[in-house]
């Protein structure tokens, strides 16, 4: 049985089609990224996912109960990091996870070893008896994720988890997603703009833009779909080296960008030798080549046909999302 399955999944706002009949299918034990530009519909998505909105039609299944008319149980089984600080910084990193615990349930027997377990996870043992407020960004992010995960969901909810931290936060943040999966039986649902992030942590991928998903797989299988690469070539005649290259129509495009040409074309490590053979006949002499590989961004950028939709009038995140309901 699947983590999660949507049918169909569709929700409406007003005139606006928020998300048109997502279908779905994750995995237990895997980490599926949700990607998409601001006002996609992915934060929509996942809080229908998370019994946060009711499905306009259609529905998902969670662990196996149904969104729409099991969604206690749905709620029961899941854990969220929002987009937002959610954390209450008057409170101690220790009393943040005591009162999550509290509130799901769990057993007061088990309570204090399964804090003392997160708070080791996530590296906050020895600052666990400090008030949030002197947290760093990093630690408040590593603390929520423990918080989401005190109550031993099977499913995990991870909405822009490193958004605004450092590099070196959010590789601590990258690490501690893998350590789970090593350690708890849990599926990761992982929202991100990072494109980097999303190719080293999950197994497959969404890509939704205008409420629908256009591709799905496996990173490396997209990438590998997109089929275009870039052989970059520094030569001692670039303008007769990007004449040459033409006459020969193996190249999608070919330009000179600073000191270097580039090439763009289908399945290029195929044809580097004959890349390096134009030259060599045309007595131009080659200083450096590079061949770059189709990267997510690029994916990304193919199926949205443009960078990130900043300035967005869609609220974004599920914590938007609920400030707009209580609205």
């Amino acid at each position: 049985m699947n983590a999660i399955e949507t049918m169909d999944l569709t929700k409406k706002f007003g005139n606006l089609m928020a998300v048109d009949s997502v279908n779905i299918q994750v995995e237990r034990g895997e980490i599926f990224g949700l990607l998409g530009p601001n006002g996609a519909g992915k934060s929509t998505i996942i809080s229908m996912l998370c019994t946060i909105l009711k499905p306009t039609s259609g529905t998902a299944l969670v662990n196996g109960y149904d969104i729409v008319r099991q969604a206690s149980l749905v709620r029961k089984s899941i854990g969220i990091v929002f987009q937002d600080p959610s954390v209450d910084d008057r409170l101690t990193g220790r009393e943040n996870l005591e009162m999550h615990a509290d509130l799901y349930g769990v057993p007061k027997s088990e309570m204090r070893s399964q804090i003392d377990k997160m708070l080791e996870l996530v590296e906050l043992s020895d600052r666990c008896n400090e008030f949030v407020r002197n947290y760093s960004s990093g630690m408040r992010r590593r603390l929520e994720i423990a918080r989401g995960l005190v109550h031993t969901p099977k499913v995990l909810f991870l909405d822009e988890p490193t958004i605004g931290l450092d590099p070196q936060s959010r590789e601590h943040i990258w690490s501690y997603i893998r350590e789970l999966l090593k350690i708890e039986d849990i599926t990761i649902i992982l929202t991100t703009h990072y494109m980097e992030e999303a190719d080293k942590l999950c197994k497959r991928v969404a890509i939704v833009d205008h409420g629908s998903i256009v591709a799905m797989d496996k990173p490396d299988s997209l990438k590998e779909k997109l089929g275009v690469e870039t052989i970059t070539v520094k030569t001692q005649n670039n303008n007769l080296y990007v004449e040459k290259i033409k006459e020969t129509h193996i190249a999608k495009s070919v330009a000179i960008a600073g000191d270097e040409v580039k090439i763009t074309l289908l399945n290029a490590h195929t044809i580097l030798p004959l890349v390096v053979d134009i030259a060599s006949r045309n007595g131009i002499k080659i200083e450096s080549i590079y061949l770059q590989e189709p990267q997510l961004d690029d994916v990304f950028l193919h199926y949205t046909g443009k960078a990130l939709r900043e300035g967005s009038k869609e609220l974004s995140g599920m914590g938007a999302i609920i400030r707009r309901q209580i609205k």
